[in-house]
């Protein structure tokens, strides 16, 4: 399978990270892809750069006032008296403000969901070239490969068209099902990450060309709280697009491949030209910020289901945090993945 990856991931490297009202570290750092990356190339997986798509894929999924922001916000934040060396928002609108402010500290909470996502002077390129990244590997597919995985960094599918969050700027696998169906007509996306991908169900949230399921932990009391519950399936003509099958914390192998099932039919009956894949590999039992328990072993059964749908298949990688498991658990995917597509098996096989 081939594989699109760029070091230009490097430039985004977060240096804080509030949690429970804790500054510490951030868990999504350069290291992530950098093992990940090195593992794959132990393999024989060929690895290539990507191509430049220029802003235009971007700006058809996110808007021009959100892009603005990302590309020059860190410069005007610089010039604040005191400030620190990253945008982290403290202030947001509450659910009854709506106007869009204009100084950069405003401008700020309005575009950034939380404080996960702090903003420094190479977020932009690296957001850039993760998107690039999503949109090559969607290139492969489109000229005629059964499936190209991309290795991107910053992740994307908590982003949504006007806002950050969750460590996440541009939506990558939204900028990427864009892209794949302005040539191929209906797609679906399948997101596999413990964490719901609210921003790209925000995206696609009323359309009726891209059916957008995602399998999760319960967001009752976990990220991103505020979506991802059974009940929301959609919106006008997109009523009916949307499918979210949250797990109880603590579910395992069983129940989270019981969800893929269920959402490799739903997808099926929905007959898309294409599948992309938020591909999270945070579910595992040890990943730092996971409260599911899927093995590893689970991660290669996940990937044989998926590729048994027999769809021109586009991988984007989203989650997966440091832990001794994490480059096992995404061969394990794809092993799991080419294996079943080479054997041909049908739907239900595992």
């Amino acid at each position: 399978m081939q594989v699109i990856y760029t070091d230009a991931h490097r430039a985004h490297d977060p240096r804080s990270f509030i949690s429970r009202g804790t500054l510490t570290h951030s868990p999504e750092m350069p290291a992530r892809a950098d093992r990940l990356i090195a593992a794959l190339r132990d393999t024989d997986r060929p690895v290539a750069e990507p191509d430049s798509h220029g802003l235009a894929p971007v700006a058809a999924v996110h808007s021009p006032d959100y892009l603005r922001f990302l590309e020059h916000g860190a410069a005007e934040w610089a010039t604040l008296a005191g400030a620190g060396t990253e945008i982290v928002p403290n202030v947001h609108p509450g659910r009854h403000m709506h106007t869009r402010p204009e100084g950069i500290v405003g401008l700020a909470g309005y575009h950034m969901a939380d404080t996960a996502c702090p903003i420094g002077e190479g977020t932009w390129n690296a957001a850039r070239a993760a998107a690039d990244v999503a949109l090559t590997a969607a290139d492969r597919v489109l000229d005629g490969a059964a499936a190209a995985y991309a290795l991107c960094r910053p992740p994307g599918h908590h982003a949504y068209a006007d806002m950050a969050g969750g460590f996440c700027f541009l939506n990558n696998v939204a900028i990427a099902a864009e892209h794949v169906a302005a040539r191929l007509g209906r797609v679906a996306i399948l997101d596999v990450d413990v964490h719901h991908g609210n921003g790209t169900q925000g995206i696609f949230y009323d359309r009726p060309d891209v059916y957008f399921v995602s399998i999760h932990a319960d967001p009752t009391a976990f990220y991103p709280f505020f979506a991802g519950y059974a009940h929301e399936r959609g919106a006008g003509a997109g009523h009916g697009y949307n499918l979210n099958l949250p797990l109880a914390p603590g579910s395992g192998d069983d129940v989270f491949l019981a969800a893929v099932d269920r959402a490799l039919a739903a997808i099926a009956g929905f007959a898309p030209a294409a599948l992309l894949v938020s591909l999270g590999l945070d579910a595992q039992v040890n990943d730092p910020l996971g409260v599911l328990k899927v093995s590893t072993d689970g991660f290669g059964h996940i990937g044989a289901a998926i590729a048994n749908l027999g769809l021109p298949t586009v991988l984007v990688q989203e989650g997966g945090y440091l832990c001794d498991e994490i480059e096992a658990n995404l061969l394990g995917f794809l092993t799991g993945f080419e294996g079943a597509r080479k054997a041909g098996g049908s739907l239900r096989g595992r």
